[in-house]
């Protein structure tokens, strides 16, 4: 299962982006998915590294496997999860 998180309708709202954030790790944790999009777009790049920090907290890195930047959209993040 894969699931996606687009943020260019918030990627002023840094609570929201939180919310969101935490949403939908939360919800690939209580699905299983595989993977997770997520897409904070391009721009000047502040909003993917805003992500990029939030993935890299200990209690949520502790949730996933890897993560892979798009080598061909540079506005998108993929993080990968392993089940047991």
């Amino acid at each position: 299962m894969k699931l996606k998180l687009d943020l260019h309708d918030i990627y002023n709202k840094g609570s929201e982006i939180d919310r969101a954030l935490h949403g939908i790790i939360q919800e690939a944790v209580r699905k299983k998915a595989t993977q997770v999009e997520i897409i904070p777009g391009k721009g000047s790049g502040q909003l993917k590294k805003k992500v990029l920090r939030f993935l890299e907290q200990k209690e949520i890195k502790a949730l996933y496997h890897r993560i892979d930047k798009d080598a061909k959209n540079h506005g998108r993040l993929f993080v990968y999860f392993q089940w047991k």
